[in-house]
C-alpha cells in the first residue's frame, strides 16, 4: 500500500474546511486533490475529530491482535485434537 501525501489529522482538517462553508472543488483545487478523493475521504472520516482517529487507530490495532491470538488458539487447539485422535 501506497504512503498517502495527507496524513489522517490533514484530511480531517481538509473536510472541516467543506463543512466551514467554501466549495468542494475551490477546495480540492486549493490542495490539489481530485473530487473523488475528497469524496472517498468524506465517506471514511466524516464528522470525525482527530481523538476519534486516534481512538480508532487504537481499536483497529487491538482488534489485529486479538485476530492474531484467536488464529494461534485455533491452530494450537486443531494441532491438539490431532494427536489425542491419533493417540485413541
Amino acid at each position: 500500500m501506497s504512503k498517502s501525501r495527507y496524513t489522517e489529522s490533514q484530511k480531517v482538517s481538509i473536510l472541516k474546511e467543506a463543512g466551514a462553508g467554501k466549495k468542494v472543488k475551490e477546495l480540492c483545487r486549493k490542495h490539489g486533490i481530485p473530487d473523488a478523493t475528497y469524496y472517498n475521504w468524506k465517506s471514511k472520516y466524516g464528522g470525525m475529530d482527530a481523538s476519534d482517529l486516534r481512538r480508532q487507530k487504537e481499536l483497529e490495532s487491538e482488534n489485529s491482535k486479538l485476530k492474531r491470538m484467536y488464529a494461534e488458539l485455533a491452530l494450537e487447539n486443531a494441532a491438539m485434537k490431532d494427536l489425542i485422535g491419533k493417540k485413541v
